[in-house]
């Protein structure tokens, strides 16, 4: 599953389905696609999605056995989530609503 990020003063923001719900519980989201964030609400969701990413950044990564050449790196949640907090960050400027929606 993927889901899309819209609002009317971002890009729409695509991402898989599985890191979608993790950054939304990290907002304080219940975690169900589809549904949206209104304006009132996006600075205290961007505050908790921050506070998460910077608290997963201090967790250790688990060491991961010698990688083959056809692996992927690691890609961090804190990575993961920037542009989902350039996204609150722009809805919050201009006090506009957030959705997401599942791309099946």
């Amino acid at each position: 599953m993927l889901v899309t990020f819209s609002c009317p003063a971002y890009a729409d923001i695509t991402m898989f389905g599985d890191v979608a719900v993790h950054l939304l519980k990290l907002m304080g989201h219940s975690g169900t696609v589809p549904g949206a964030l209104l304006a009132e609400d996006i600075p205290a969701a961007l505050r908790r999605l921050e506070a998460g990413t910077e608290a997963a950044q201090q967790v250790p990564e688990p060491e991961v056995a010698a990688q083959d050449e056809d692996d992927e790196p690691v890609v961090s949640l804190a990575h993961r989530a920037l542009t989902l907090i350039e996204m609150l960050t722009a809805a919050a400027q201009a006090d506009c609503d957030v959705m997401w929606d599942s791309n099946n």
